[in-house]
């Protein structure tokens, strides 16, 4: 069942939303080579309880850290490591997720790691359009095969493998809840209403579709070892324009 979130819901979930771009822009300062997984972890960790928040990701079905960081052909939910050091050339995608009053604000972003591959910067560029086509979307009256379609198109158009067995997904008290969102077609014509909230997030890769959970259940990497980029923001859909609820407020 699909909630549709009244005015205070969205206050809390914008605000929620605010804490989470806040962890973006300081993992846009420190992201480069030398630093490791785990630091960002920390870093994050202590953004979000500075903003008096809960980090969403700790503790979700037995996750061990508060953000995850997937690094190249890793897609998502890589686990934070001293071990994993970034180095010059990588690209990481981190995924936050803050909870406040209750509510849940889920973004993911990737970056370069120094100068990367012109392939690397066009998968990445790529993914982020496919996210923005598919937010253009998401509006009362349209259906989610709308959102979705909009993200193949894009992919399809760059020859870029679409990830198909993860994808979008409704957000609130939870940070998974109805609907699922896929991120090609479907034939999905569940109906867009004012009031909806979906994250958005297309993952993408320079291969194939095919991916894979790793031994420590919990990272998925594709199955090529080819790059992979992800991009997200939960997006509030209204009678006018998408809002998006994990940027800065002002």
């Amino acid at each position: 069942m699909i909630h549709r979130k009244s005015r205070e819901d969205i206050k809390r979930m914008r605000h929620a939303g605010h804490i989470v771009a806040l962890v973006h822009q300081e993992m846009k300062k420190v992201v480069e080579p030398g630093i490791s997984t785990k630091e960002l972890d920390d870093i994050a960790f202590r953004v979000i309880k500075a903003n008096r928040a809960i980090p969403t990701f700790l503790g979700y079905h037995g996750y061990p850290a508060s953000i995850c960081t997937s690094i190249n052909e890793q897609v998502v939910h890589g686990i934070p490591s001293e071990k994993d050091i970034l180095k010059e050339g990588d690209i990481i995608a981190i995924d936050i997720g803050a909870t406040y009053g209750g509510f849940v604000g889920d973004s993911a972003w990737s970056y370069a790691v120094g100068k990367i591959s012109p392939e690397k910067e066009r998968l990445m560029k790529t993914t982020e359009e496919a996210l923005f086509a598919g937010i253009k979307q998401m509006r009362a009256g349209n259906v989610l095969d709308d959102i979705s379609s909009a993200i193949e198109a894009v992919a399809n158009r760059e020859k870029l493998g679409i990830v198909r067995q993860y994808g979008g997904h409704g957000v609130g008290r939870n940070m998974h809840e109805d609907p699922f969102l896929f991120n090609y077609k479907t034939g999905d014509n569940t109906l867009i209403k004012s009031g909806y909230v979906i994250a958005i997030e297309p993952m993408l890769n320079l291969g194939g579709d095919d991916v894979e959970v790793m031994s420590d259940e919990w990272t998925v990497c594709t199955k090529d070892k080819q790059p992979s980029a992800h991009f997200e923001h939960t997006v509030l859909a209204t009678e006018d324009e998408p809002v998006l609820m994990t940027t800065l407020m002002e």
